[in-house]
């Protein structure tokens, strides 16, 4: 079975808004064909971008679904960016997503009311784990930066899991969320990724910024207290409430722990305030300290992917955020600046 959706250059050209006098990032960045595998073997290209539109993981996490709607007007409006000097888009290809459309068919109708609908949702999950993995080993294996946008933070887990198989050692991860995602592996979904890539042994070192102190299990606080060598987060409240300590202190924290290994980069949109998401937050880091996180990890750290997780832009109870798109955008060339400019 085929794990990708191509985006074609049809495809890519119906995205982008031309316009006379300008040039758009979507008119210089090229797509694969089906042979995508053997091209990006020697393709001149850095960055990978791959969306994944589904939202099982978070409903398996009894959470609200959306997750699925992030991808397209993210990749919308990074293509329209402007293409200027202050971004190499030749170093750019756009993979298109991974295949997620049969799972999301066999999910559509299960719901979350008793422990045998949760578990199908679950399995689903496991499924999807498969697929990531795959696709992110694929492309980390050929030397490429992957950069994964939309879906639950289930997918965690197959972004670790592929990046430690394609580079053969367990990899670091900074993650910027106001949970730790570290539940028990009750099943997989959007809480237990990292757990599960730290049981499975893909994940070596972990750390994670502003967690919200009253939304984190006793369990999950307990495990980051026994393996304090391995596992690391500050919280919101000791940042931004008590003011213990600064935000740009607690971030190079965060990034010093992982540092000198390969590292994967994860932010999960929650972490933002108003946010359209699986969770939103009235109380949360600004979208400029959620740029900052993004642009200096990539620049400090052995980065070896991007992850985009949990956005919702359109969800069934209210219209369409369009700022959500523009905000991932925003993310995206933070992160490939900070590559580019790695210390």
């Amino acid at each position: 079975m085929k794990f990708v959706k191509i985006y074609t250059e049809e495809i890519l050209n119906g995205i982008s808004r031309l316009r006379i006098g300008e040039e758009k990032i979507g008119e210089n960045i090229d797509c694969f064909s089906e042979n995508w595998k053997v091209e990006i073997q020697n393709g001149k290209f850095t960055f990978v971008i791959v969306g994944i539109a589904e939202d099982i993981g978070v409903r398996a996490n009894y959470g609200r679904g959306g997750a699925h709607t992030a991808f397209k007007p993210a990749l919308e409006s990074f293509l329209n960016q402007q293409a200027n000097d202050f971004l190499n888009s030749k170093s750019i290809i756009v993979l298109g997503e991974i295949y997620v459309d049969d799972l999301m068919e066999r999910a559509a109708n299960i719901h979350t009311k008793n422990a045998h609908e949760i578990n199908k949702l679950r399995d689903l999950v496991t499924e999807l784990d498969v697929r990531v993995t795959e696709v992110v080993k694929i492309i980390i294996s050929a030397g490429k930066i992957p950069i994964i946008i939309g879906g639950g933070h289930n997918n965690s887990f197959g972004n670790i899991a592929g990046a430690s198989s394609a580079l053969n050692k367990k990899i670091n991860v900074v993650n910027c969320d106001p949970h730790l995602d570290f539940r028990p592996m009750e099943g997989r979904h959007s809480g237990n990724g990292f757990s599960y890539a730290f049981k499975n042994n893909y994940l070596q070192k972990y750390s994670v910024l502003a967690i919200h102190e009253q939304y984190n299990t006793s369990w999950a606080l307990d495990n980051f207290k026994i393996n304090s060598d391995r596992l690391f987060y500050n919280t919101y409240e000791s940042i931004f409430v008590r003011e213990e300590q600064e935000y740009k202190n607690a971030l190079v924290n965060c990034i010093n722990f992982v540092k000198g290994e390969a590292c994967g980069v994860e932010i999960d949109l929650d972490a933002i305030t108003n946010v359209p998401t699986s969770a939103k937050t009235s109380s949360g880091i600004s979208p400029v300290q959620a740029r900052q996180f993004v642009y200096q990890s990539a620049k400090n750290l052995q980065a070896v992917y991007l992850h985009i997780a949990e956005g919702a832009p359109i969800l069934s109870h209210i219209k369409a955020d369009n700022k959500t798109g523009k905000l991932i955008a925003y993310l995206i060339t933070d992160f490939m600046k900070g590559c580019e400019g790695r210390n």
